[in-house]
This record gives structure tokens, C-alpha cells and sequence, in this order.
């Protein structure tokens, strides 16, 4: 009797581990080149001249890959001037960042120094997103209503920053000039329509707050 030999079994392929970690990486490096190509677009071209097609082509993705990750074109500008401000997409708060603690170091004039050319760096980032805000608030209450948010919060982080740069409280109709002077429509105001460099608005800045609350 003749033995017949077994099939030889092959073993089963071996699945392929699941690379959670890297797909997380590029949702996260795909948002933030989404976000970095809004801040872009809305600073060109404002509100209305933007568009979700205009800034998924400049970021490199879909239109639907933007749909997917924000929803909506105001929601998508809401984030955008967030990350305007603290100037990339980490999930960290301004006061919470090493050039916030920064003012709290070196003399008064060093501090206000550094205070106004923090304050010049956000307005380089994010003054002409605020300016899309601005547009898009006029017929939109909802944004308006952010806009409003937007202030109350500005508004609070230089009273803190005058503070901390000055060594004293700022309060009454000095803050609100101080608030008025360090804006984003000032800023504009003073670079685009009457041709300040950057070097030169800080100077003026930091001398005129020195001057108005001592």
C-alpha cells in the first residue's frame, strides 16, 4: 500500500501591521497645509475672493479633503486666524508660548520692547485675515459674533501683556487707545497706507506706549 504524502500547507500571509501613527501624522500635516494655504488666500484676496477650490489647489488636496476636514468656508477662516496669530497649528495658547514668557524678562523699556514686536509679528501673520473677518462679519451674524469674541479676547491678552511689560495694571482710556494704537487696522494703516517698515512701526510703537501709560 502506497502512502500518499500530505499537501503541503502553506502559511497564511502575514497581515500588515496597521500604521496608526503615520496616518495621524498626515491628516495632521495635510491640515495644517490647508490651513497655512487659507492664511494665504485670505490675506490676498479677502472673504469674498476667496474659495475652497482656490485654497485646495495651493495646499496640494482635493476639495473635498478641505470639506471633509473643516466644513465650511467660515469655519476654515475661524481656523485660520487662530493659527495666524500663534503662527502654526499647534493646539498651544499665546500666553502659553515661550514668547509670551519672554516679557516677563530683562527692564521695563526691553519688556514693552518685546511686547510691541510680539504684538508686530502677529499683525505680520494674521492682520489681513482679521481685515477677511471683518468682510465676512458684515452680513453674517455669526461671525459677527465671533468677531466680537475675537476682541473681547485681544482686548484681555494686552491688558495682561501691558501689564506684565510695564510692570503695572493699564486700565481706563489708556487701554483702549493702547488697544486702538496696536490693532490690526493700525497696523495696516501705518505699513500698507503710509509705508512703515516693519523696523519702523515697532519703534514708533514701542516709544508712543512708553509715552501714553509711563
Amino acid at each position: 500500500m502506497s502512502s500518499v504524502s500530505p499537501e503541503k500547507v502553506s502559511a497564511p500571509a502575514a497581515k500588515r501591521r496597521y500604521n496608526s501613527s503615520r496616518r495621524s501624522a498626515q491628516a495632521a500635516q495635510t491640515r495644517a497645509d490647508v490651513l497655512a494655504a487659507a492664511v494665504e488666500c485670505f490675506s490676498e484676496s479677502g472673504w469674498a475672493g476667496t474659495t475652497l477650490a482656490a485654497i485646495a489647489e495651493r495646499a496640494g488636496v482635493a476639495v473635498e479633503t478641505v470639506y471633509g476636514g473643516f466644513g465650511s468656508k467660515k469655519q476654515l477662516l475661524r481656523e485660520a486666524f487662530e493659527i495666524a496669530v500663534v503662527g502654526d497649528a499647534e493646539p498651544i495658547p499665546l500666553v502659553d508660548r515661550p514668547e509670551w514668557a519672554a516679557l516677563q524678562t530683562g527692564s521695563r523699556a526691553q519688556r514693552m520692547a518685546k511686547a510691541v514686536a510680539l504684538n508686530a509679528e502677529i499683525q505680520v501673520r494674521s492682520a489681513r485675515v482679521w481685515r477677511a473677518i471683518l468682510e465676512s462679519s458684515t452680513a453674517d451674524p455669526e461671525m459677527a459674533a465671533w468677531r466680537d469674541e475675537l476682541e473681547a479676547n485681544r482686548h484681555h491678552d494686552m491688558s495682561l501683556g501691558l501689564e506684565i511689560a510695564l510692570g503695572k495694571p493699564v486700565g481706563g482710556p489708556m487701554l483702549e487707545v493702547m488697544f486702538a494704537m496696536l490693532g490690526p487696522e493700525s497696523f495696516l494703516t501705518l505699513t500698507e497706507g503710509r509705508g512703515f517698515t516693519r523696523a519702523e512701526y515697532e519703534a514708533a510703537m514701542a516709544v508712543a506706549a512708553v509715552k501714553l501709560v509711563g
